[in-house]
């Protein structure tokens, strides 16, 4: 079991690494793509707070499924550790950003920051949980669905912004991709 808990920390530390350099660089790989549209489904296409969600949640998704790989099957809490760990991110990131932004301007070092903070916190709820003695296995069934609901929104939703602040360009005023 030490074993076990000792790999699942090693994956969660690297998560943390993988999803902070993967979502720094979908930050921009849509336009140094030259806005080919298929990358709009992963990589941010505008400054809107939904634009950087995304580019958390892929990242973490992705590394999710390799974690499931070398060690989630064995964990009847997996399931409850990734959905907690896929919502946390965009939360905290809306909370802290819109949090700081009330009160304060804009200020790049921050925003990079609650990204940083946000993916940190994530990965350790996730690694309390699926390292923890409690059997949270009757949530499956509900983690499933949420981690599948947050699945398709993230890749609708760009293609299809509602008219809403998350998905409003602050420096163009528009939604979604622009043409």
């Amino acid at each position: 079991m030490e074993s076990l808990n000792r790999k699942i920390l090693v994956f969660h530390l690297l998560g943390i690494i993988f999803t902070n350099i993967a979502g720094s660089f979908l930050h921009f790989v849509y336009e140094m793509s030259g806005s080919f549209k298929p990358l709009a489904l992963i990589g941010a296409v505008n400054e809107s707070t939904w634009e950087h969600l995304k580019i958390g949640f892929w990242p973490a998704a992705f590394f999710a499924v390799l974690e499931y790989i070398a060690y989630g099957k064995k964990n009847k809490n997996f399931w409850l550790a990734k959905a907690l760990c896929l919502y946390t991110i965009p939360f905290l990131i809306i909370i802290l950003f819109y949090g700081y932004t009330f009160f304060m301007h804009h200020n790049l070092f921050l925003d990079i920051s609650i990204f940083v903070l946000a993916v940190i916190a994530a990965y350790y709820l996730s690694y309390k949980i699926l390292v923890s003695d409690r059997d949270f296995s009757r949530y499956r069934i509900v983690a499933i669905i949420l981690i599948i609901a947050a699945l398709l929104a993230f890749s609708l939703l760009t293609y299809f912004p509602p008219k809403n602040f998350l998905f409003l360009d602050p420096q163009t005023g528009s939604y979604g991709i622009i043409e």
